[in-house]
């Protein structure tokens, strides 16, 4: 077994990596998030993803996004480790950062077949929904943990410190 560097990919070598995959006749979904603190739930989205197309793509906010997205004490864990453990994942094929508050761009450049998210998001609120949808692309909403976010699990820990 090998670490998983090859998994994780810059922008610039985006472009050359999808272009191969559509080369191939291969199908991409994707997904993104935080991914802050690794839980069942996202292991549940990406085995999920990975049924409806041959390659996943994760896109993975940056420090400075999750931030603004979730404020000043988070993330818990940098991009560097966050990247490495979503990597690790069997069902992922690529982790690629990004810094914007939404994966919007990636969408773009992506273009994916199927676009992933859990079914806490209405369909008309997933970013690049409409991009994917008017390529003849399918939207997945994944059913949920019960309870169960980083949010939640920080809140946990919080509260079994006190004690």
């Amino acid at each position: 077994m090998r670490f998983p560097e090859e998994k994780i990919l810059s922008l610039d070598k985006l472009d050359s990596v999808v272009q191969n995959i559509r080369s191939e006749k291969k199908s991409i979904a994707f997904t993104n998030g935080c991914f802050d603190i690794i839980h069942a739930g996202h292991i549940k989205t990406f085995f999920e993803a990975k049924k409806y197309a041959d390659i996943l793509f994760v896109g993975i906010n940056s420090d400075q996004s999750v931030r603004r997205l979730k404020g000043e004490k988070r993330p818990i864990l940098p991009l560097e480790m966050r990247m490495i453990v979503v990597a690790s994942v069997e069902a992922v094929d690529y982790v690629i950062p990004f810094d914007d508050d939404t994966p919007l761009s990636l969408i773009e450049k992506i273009e994916p077949d199927v676009l992933v998210k859990g079914e806490d998001w209405e369909e008309d609120k997933i970013v690049g929904a409409d991009i994917v949808k008017s390529r003849g692309g399918k939207i997945v909403r994944v059913k949920l943990i019960k309870g169960l976010s980083t949010t939640n699990i920080i809140a946990r820990i919080i509260e079994k410190m006190k004690d």
